[in-house]
């Protein structure tokens, strides 16, 4: 395929999905919730994403530890990996970490979900009942997806700062009130509402590109294609919007 031939597809592909996402917000705002079915979407999207997030959070936590406290041992100012710790986790990897275990994760399984339905015809089912597929499979994802993602960064920053603080009390011997208020003073306002602001937006490019990606197969073999552009966009989208959302605040 030659670049123009790229060039296109890629605008191809931006201008459907910004259609789609035109579609789903119309249909949000109309949406009236059905809430045995949002309840299920939040326990098959949140709570069954809690144990990886946990393992994930925790490790990493002790991962920046570590890795920091090999040059601040250089300056004698290990007490200063509690403030480390916090921010790194409160302003970036808490939200980028949890968005894409929730990509590979709850992503994959709505377009696999999605794309089955639509190549065993269910999807026209629905259309023949006049119901509309995108608020009946669409909407309650995106709206569990917008209020899970906060509360699994949430938990992930405090999972991350506990693993940071179990390397600090052993490894380095800083006392637990030290620590903790080494770590609730470095953090302002701004860096917990960066994070959760990043979280909502996530949780939206999730919903979005893996619930298009499930309506685009028309073969079975274009199923495990479509999980696989799902899974890779999404974790595209989300460091390029982490990006720009890191630039504007760090501007404003």
């Amino acid at each position: 395929m030659s670049p123009l031939s790229r060039i296109s597809t890629f605008f191809q592909y931006i201008g459907s999905l910004g259609l789609f996402i035109k579609n789903s917000l119309g249909c949000l705002i109309i949406y009236k919730p059905d809430w045995r079915l949002l309840k299920r979407e939040i326990r098959i999207i949140g709570l069954e994403s809690f144990f990886l997030v946990t393992l994930i959070a925790f490790f990493i936590g002790i991962i920046i530890a570590f890795q920091t406290a090999y040059q601040l041992k250089l300056f004698a100012a290990e007490i200063y990996i509690a403030s480390l710790v916090s921010l790194s986790l409160v302003r970036e990897l808490g939200p980028v970490i949890s968005s894409l275990i929730v990509a590979a994760r709850s992503g994959a399984a709505i377009t696999a979900g999605i794309g089955s339905m639509k190549i065993s015809e269910q999807i026209d089912a629905l259309e023949t009942f006049s119901v509309n597929p995108i608020n009946y499979l669409v909407v309650p994802k995106l709206i569990a997806l917008l209020i899970v993602m906060p509360l699994l960064v949430v938990y992930a920053d405090f999972t991350g700062i506990i693993g940071g603080y179990i390397v600090g009390a052993t490894k380095l011997s800083i006392p637990p009130q030290l620590y903790f208020r080494m770590t609730f003073e470095a953090l302002q306002m701004k860096d917990i509402v960066s994070g959760m602001i990043k979280s909502i937006c996530f949780g939206g490019l999730i919903a979005f590109i893996a619930s298009y990606e499930g309506f685009r197969p028309f073969s079975s073999t274009d199923v495990s294609r479509a999980v696989t552009f799902s899974v890779v966009r999404s974790f595209i989208a989300i460091v390029v919007f982490d990006c720009i959302l890191t630039a504007l605040f760090y501007f404003l």
